[in-house]
C-alpha cells in the first residue's frame, strides 16, 4: 500500500481547524488533500503545506454540492487508489445570533443541515469504496459544544441558542453513531470530536477559554489514529470519550 492519505473538508483558511487538522496529520506522515469551497483557497493552503515540507494537495469541495461528490471520489481514487482518513471539519453557522429555536428562519435551518449533516453523510457514503480499500480507515465528524444545549435538554429545560447549528452538530453526532454501526463488519472506525472553543478567528479577539487550532487538532488527528481495537461510534471532548 501507497503512502496514507487523508483528506479534510473545510481548509481554506490558515489559521483555521481544517488547515491545522491538516498539518497534524501531514506531521505524521499523510498525504493530505485540503479542499475549500475554491480550488484557489484550497490550494493556497496546500502549497503552504508543501512549504513546510510536507506532501499536499488541494482542490474543491463544496458540501452543500453533493451532485458533485462522486467527482471527488473518483479523483480519489484515480491518484491514491484509496483513503485512510477523512475528516469532516466544514461547517456553517447560519444562525450564530439566533435565540430560539421558534426565531430560526428556514434558510438557517436547511443551510446548516445541508452542510454540516447531509454533507458529511453523502461524502462518507461517496468515498465509502476508498476507505474500505485502505488496511484501516479512520472517518472523524467534526462536532461542536454547542449540541449539548439539546442533549441535556430534558435535564436543564430553556433556550437554545443558533438553534439551527446546535440541532445540525447533535444530528451529526447521531449520524457518526449510525455510520459506525454501518462500519462495524469493516476496518472503518467513526467517531466525533467536540474541538471545544477553539481560536481560529484571531482577527475577531481572543477569548480565555479558546484553545490554539494547533491543540485542538491534535484530539483530531489522535481520533483519525485509532489503533483497529479502538472505538467507534464515541464522542470525544478535549480527548476524552463523553459519549
Amino acid at each position: 500500500m501507497s503512502q496514507q492519505v487523508a483528506l479534510v473538508t473545510g481548509a481554506g483558511r490558515a489559521s483555521g481547524l481544517g488547515v491545522a487538522t491538516a498539518r497534524a496529520l501531514a506531521q505524521q506522515g499523510f498525504h493530505v488533500i485540503l479542499t475549500a469551497r475554491t480550488d484557489a483557497q484550497a490550494e493556497e493552503q496546500a502549497s503552504a503545506l508543501r512549504a513546510e515540507g510536507h506532501s499536499a494537495e488541494g482542490f474543491r469541495l463544496d458540501l452543500g454540492s453533493t451532485d458533485e461528490f462522486s467527482g471527488v471520489a473518483e479523483r480519489v481514487r484515480a491518484d491514491h487508489g484509496h483513503l485512510d482518513v477523512l475528516v469532516n471539519n466544514a461547517s456553517v453557522f447560519p444562525d450564530m445570533n439566533t435565540g430560539t429555536a421558534l426565531d430560526a428562519s428556514i434558510d438557517d435551518i436547511q443551510a446548516a443541515f445541508a452542510v454540516d449533516v447531509v454533507g458529511p453523510w453523502a461524502l462518507t457514503v461517496a468515498l465509502r469504496p476508498l476507505l474500505e480499500a485502505a488496511p484501516a480507515a479512520r472517518v472523524v465528524n467534526i462536532s461542536s459544544g454547542a449540541c449539548q444545549q439539546i442533549t441535556f435538554l430534558a435535564e436543564q429545560p430553556g433556550d437554545v441558542g443558533a438553534p439551527a447549528y446546535s440541532f445540525a452538530k447533535h444530528t451529526l453526532n447521531h449520524l457518526t453513531v449510525m455510520l459506525a454501526a454501518a462500519f462495524r463488519d469493516t476496518k472503518v472506525l467513526v467517531n466525533s470530536v467536540d474541538p471545544g472553543r477553539v481560536d481560529t478567528h484571531p482577527e475577531l479577539g481572543t477569548d480565555e477559554e479558546d484553545v490554539p487550532p494547533s491543540v485542538a487538532a491534535a484530539w483530531i488527528a489522535k481520533a483519525a489514529t485509532f489503533p483497529e481495537d479502538g472505538p467507534s461510534g464515541a464522542i470525544f471532548l478535549d480527548g476524552r470519550r463523553i459519549g
